[in-house]
């Protein structure tokens, strides 16, 4: 199969579900979610932590992370063609600078990995799973750094902070709190809710192709863990289906846990 393919066509179990009106919407929220990203780092970085009380730190630090998950979540659906169906640029520019602002990753690079991830899911083609023997969350979690974040990478987002504090004497303390920590925070958030949960495999061994099973939270508790990432069976039968709209499909589809 193309990569294209994978990336910008309709799964063909979707004939039930109607992506027409996708469109402006996954625009919409796609641009709500940059910007609303964008001015909160400005805000953070550019605050006065003297004049804060101590509280309103760790809320803070919450808060961008979850953006931060947004901005992932945004690149993912970017990668299945969900943000923009209709027009393959936009849904790619939008794609690309969500991975960019998220920490520098190459768009291209996430999206062959992402394409063996849903072509070989739980196998050793997936650049998602452990490696075999360290099954446990934190061996598994390095694995999957390792397979995604370069030291190129780490590189230039030490330049970028150098270039922050140094040049526009944003302060450390800000940029270590409010933009180094919530990224990282989101890494695990999205590894968590996103692959080791889904993934992980049960004890009576996977029964599905997709090796993949759903986690069970309310609509609002699966949107705030990680913006329906959790339902994890669903987004792998129905890949073109936008993170907004997965409550519905999972609904509509009466979905069964999968092991």
């Amino acid at each position: 199969m193309l990569l294209s393919n994978f990336i910008l066509s309709p799964s063909k179990s979707l004939q039930s579900i109607n992506t027409k009106g996708y469109t402006v919407q996954g625009v919409l929220i796609a641009i709500f979610i940059i910007l609303l990203w964008s001015s909160s780092i400005i805000a953070l970085l550019l605050l006065n932590l003297s004049q804060l009380q101590l509280f309103w730190i760790p809320i803070a630090i919450l808060w961008q992370t979850f953006l931060y998950t947004g901005l992932f979540i945004t690149a993912h659906d970017s990668m299945h063609g969900a943000v923009s169906p209709h027009n393959r640029k936009l849904n790619q520019v939008i794609g690309i600078i969500s991975v960019l602002f998220y920490a520098l990753f190459s768009y291209r690079k996430l999206l062959q990995k992402h394409w063996l991830h849903h072509h070989y899911p739980a196998s050793i083609l997936d650049p998602d799973f452990h490696d075999g023997q360290h099954t446990n969350f934190f061996a598994w979690y390095f694995h999957f750094m390792q397979e995604h974040f370069s030291w190129t990478q780490l590189g230039y987002i030490a330049i970028i902070f150098s270039i922050l504090k140094l040049g526009l004497h944003v302060s450390e303390m800000n940029l270590l709190l409010f933009w180094v920590l919530p990224s990282l925070l989101s890494s695990f958030q999205l590894f968590y809710f996103g692959t080791f949960l889904p993934h992980r495999e049960p004890i009576e061994g996977y029964s599905h192709p997709h090796r993949a099973q759903t986690s069970r939270f309310s609509t609002f508790w699966s949107f705030i863990t990680c913006y329906h990432f959790g339902y994890h069976q669903e987004h792998h039968q129905y890949p073109s289906v936008p993170w907004w709209q997965l409550p519905k499909v999972y609904r509509s589809i009466g979905s069964t846990m999968l092991m």
